[in-house]
């Protein structure tokens, strides 16, 4: 797949202004290297809303599925640093999904993405999936434009509370979420207006349901970056 790896954790959420630059400082220098030195954890990613100064979309790109419920990242889910327990109170209005890679073209990390949280009407999912896959499949060689990925919410069955999400509270879910990624911003925006909008997805006049936002790259980090091979 083009994303690196069958799994990943994709998560929405505010920082006030007073607490953005440390919140970019922890995530930068001890969180991201934290995550990565994780085995299983491929490639995470930071991005800043363009139309919400306070919004920011992390990617967690996983090796397997499995990594979701492996002991290295539930004991670091578990034992946070200091430095974490005290910014875990400032992720505002946090959306974690914890996904399957449905399907992934394109490739690399570019400036500009899109997230489209969706979610499949009664008795839509196989139909909507499949419209979803063949338009995405077409995207990434556009100019303009460079991956373009479906990832579906699966929660692990044995999931439970972990010490951060106790100290953030509840948080909420996606349900899918379509990824579109470009090196130009208005192709990319465009792109979702003409071809990822709910109504053209469901093939609907509405407007369908969906939440879109529009970011930018901050931060991006692999294992190699903390040294594992």
């Amino acid at each position: 797949m083009s994303l690196l790896g069958q799994a990943a954790v994709a998560m929405w959420w505010r920082i006030k202004p007073d607490m953005r630059a440390e919140f970019e400082d922890w995530h930068s220098h001890e969180h991201f290297p934290e995550r990565m030195s994780i085995p299983g954890f491929r490639r995470g990613s930071r991005w800043t809303s363009t139309s919400d100064a306070e919004g920011f979309f992390v990617l967690y790109e996983l090796e397997t599925y499995g990594t979701l419920t492996s002991k290295g990242y539930l004991d670091r889910l578990n034992a946070p640093t200091p430095w974490s327990t005290t910014m875990m109170p400032h992720h505002l209005g946090m959306v974690r999904s914890q996904c399957r890679v449905a399907a992934s073209f394109g490739g690399g990390l570019a400036t500009s993405l899109a997230t489209v949280r969706l979610s499949p009407g009664p008795g839509d999912g196989s139909a909507l999936r499949d419209r979803i896959v063949a338009t995405l499949a077409d995207l990434p060689s556009r100019p303009g434009l460079t991956g373009a990925h479906l990832l579906m919410t699966d929660t692990p069955r044995a999931s439970v509370p972990t010490t951060e999400q106790k100290i953030r509270g509840a948080d909420s879910t996606a349900d899918w979420i379509v990824l579109l990624s470009g090196y130009d911003p208005q192709m990319v925006q465009r792109s979702v207006r003409d071809r990822l909008s709910a109504s053209t997805l469901h093939g609907r006049h509405d407007d369908g349901s969906s939440t879109v936002g529009h970011y930018t790259l901050s931060f991006g980090m692999t294992g190699d970056d903390v040294g594992l091979a």
